[in-house]
């Protein structure tokens, strides 16, 4: 599992994609995350802002089957920012 770190200090690469799911609960940010990274091609990055917690339970066990990647993730004051890449 990726280690979450504060703002700022996650992967530095740009996002192609942003997902914005700030006030949604599970289900929400994983299905939105899952549909999302489903129209994108490999090496494209999607960021993913969410404030529910379970995410970052949630998150890893959507890229656990092993096509897309979790760069890093990121945690402010309840915020969390994932990095997601595409690589199948």
């Amino acid at each position: 599992m990726v280690e979450v770190v504060s703002l700022g200090e996650g992967s530095m690469v740009s996002p192609t994609h942003q997902l914005d799911v700030i006030g949604f609960f599970c289900p929400v940010p994983v299905a939105e995350a899952k549909k999302a990274l489903s129209n994108m091609d490999v090496g494209q990055i999607l960021e993913v802002l969410a404030d529910d917690p379970e995410t970052v339970y949630d998150m890893p066990l959507l890229t656990a089957r092993g096509k897309n990647l979790i760069l890093s993730i990121e945690e402010k004051a309840g915020e969390l920012r994932f990095l997601i890449e595409v690589i199948e």
